[in-house]
Parts: structure tokens; C-alpha cells; sequence
């Protein structure tokens, strides 16, 4: 067990009792435990309960505490102040069956040519040009910020990936905070109670619509609105909606595919 996964495993021994489905912990326990585990004094405390919210998975000893179904997760509660909460699921991943909506690439060459890996930011960088935050949800929508990094009371320190603002044909606002992963990258309910914390916040005229975003290949593209709720204490991430967008160039969409859509689509609309 590594230095950092010692040191939060202390901390929830310290601090849980069974049938918690809260436990506070805060910044000085992280001193006491890495003095008691006997750990030369660390000198970015704050990275280790980062790290289990963000990147690594907590030490099996604290999950197994876990009601069946749901799982330990680490929240922020203020600055220098954590939680482990339970959530059911922590974390949730596109769907490998969907079938892909073709749109046609209107990423520019260059761009495609300086930035052509599927990380985070190829990602928003071509959903960006391609629209895919307005098609996804039907509003029409405006970037306004990247990679924001701020507090937000009751949580502390917050990162977003991406912010839109929307509008619909009744002229209501709507704010789309972006996550976006690489491939294979879970989505975290962590990061979206951050997000929507920092959007009714900063924006709370307008209704939230937490986003994630996730490249399923080079040039197929996953969407997912998701949402939380809380049910007896546990924190529930929730899929409101899923699509799959292949960006491909327009002469591979077919006259009879387009046509096969119009048909649908007048059907869908007009009941013909």
C-alpha cells in the first residue's frame, strides 16, 4: 500500500463508525496521519484527498465498508475540509453499443493537423467547431470560459473543464459545465456536484445541465448528460441522456442515408 493510500486509510479507521454514510475528516488529520505512519511531513497535503476524489481509486479496506451497491467517495466541504460520502455509482462510462449520429466534420485542417490526438483538449477543441454541445442539447450555445480553477463556498478549490451558456426558442438560459475525458476515463459524480455547486452559484438565473464529453475512437465522440440526487444520505449519479456523434468528412454521408433521415425525421414530426 502506497504512502498516500496509508495515510487516507488511517484517517477513515480514525474517523468511522459502522453505518456511517458520512465521515469529516480535515487538513490536520492529514498531518497526524502521515506523522503517525511515520512519513517525512508532505509537503502538498492537499493533493492526497485530490487525488482519491480525482485520480486513484480508494484502498480496498475502506471500500469494503461499503453498503452493497455503493461505494466511498471524498468530497470537499470547505477549505481544508473533506468527507468521505457514499455514492451509488461513483463513477459512470459511456456505452460501447451505441450507434453513432454521422455529422459532418467542420474541425478546420489546420487545426486538425497541430491537434490530432484524442486528449481532453482535441476534444473540446473539436466539439467546439462542430457544435456538438448545441446539437446534443438543442439550445443554442456560447463558450464563455476554459479550465476555470476557483473556490466555490462549502467545497473549496474546483476545476472545469469547459463552460457554455445556452438559450432555448422561449429565450431561457441554461448553463452547461463540460467535463471532458480520454479515452477509457470514468466520469466521477465528484466532478459534477462540483460543477453544478460552482454554476448555481455563479450563475443562478440560469438551469444547470452538467455535461460530459469522451472521444469512443479518433473521430466518434460520446456525450452524456448526467445529473445527482441524493437518496437516504447516498449520492446518486444519474444518466438524463446519451448520444454518439461520428465526425466524418461529407462525402462519405450518402444521398440515400440523408434521405433515410428525412423520411424519419418528417414522420417523427409531422406523423405523415
Amino acid at each position: 500500500m502506497g504512502k498516500y493510500e496509508q495515510i487516507i486509510n488511517w484517517i477513515f479507521a480514525k474517523n468511522y463508525h459502522h453505518g456511517d454514510v458520512v465521515v469529516a475528516f480535515n487538513r490536520d488529520e492529514l498531518v497526524q496521519a502521515s506523522d503517525a505512519r511515520g512519513f517525512a511531513r508532505i509537503k502538498n497535503l492537499g493533493d492526497i484527498p485530490y487525488a482519491f476524489r480525482f485520480r486513484r481509486e480508494l484502498p480496498e479496506s475502506i471500500q469494503s465498508t461499503a453498503p452493497e451497491g455503493a461505494e466511498w467517495i471524498i468530497v470537499g466541504m470547505g477549505i481544508g475540509e473533506y468527507a468521505f460520502r457514499l455514492a451509488s455509482p461513483g463513477k459512470i462510462e459511456p456505452s460501447p453499443h451505441y450507434f453513432p449520429i454521422d455529422l459532418p466534420d467542420a474541425t478546420p485542417e489546420i487545426v486538425r493537423h497541430y491537434a490530432p490526438g484524442t486528449d481532453e483538449q482535441a476534444l473540446l477543441t473539436r466539439a467546439r467547431y462542430n457544435r456538438l454541445v448545441d446539437i446534443f442539447t438543442g439550445l443554442t450555445c456560447y463558450s464563455i470560459q476554459n479550465h476555470l480553477r476557483t473556490t466555490v463556498q462549502g467545497i473549496g478549490q474546483v476545476e472545469v473543464d469547459e463552460i457554455y451558456v445556452g438559450i432555448n426558442k422561449r429565450g431561457t438560459h441554461f448553463v452547461l459545465p463540460c467535463q471532458a475525458k480520454s479515452p477509457g476515463d470514468k466520469f466521477g459524480i465528484v466532478q459534477v456536484m462540483q460543477d453544478i455547486a460552482l454554476c448555481n452559484e455563479r450563475y443562478p438565473m440560469a438551469i444547470c445541465r452538467p455535461i460530459a464529453l469522451q472521444f469512443m475512437g479518433s473521430d466518434r465522440v460520446a456525450i452524456i448528460e448526467l445529473a445527482v440526487r441524493e437518496e437516504n444520505d447516498v449520492l446518486m449519479l444519474n444518466m438524463v441522456d446519451e448520444k454518439h456523434y461520428r465526425l466524418i468528412s461529407r462525402k462519405d454521408i450518402s444521398n440515400t442515408e440523408l434521405t433515410v433521415l428525412k423520411e424519419r425525421e418528417s414522420k417523427t414530426a409531422y406523423g405523415n
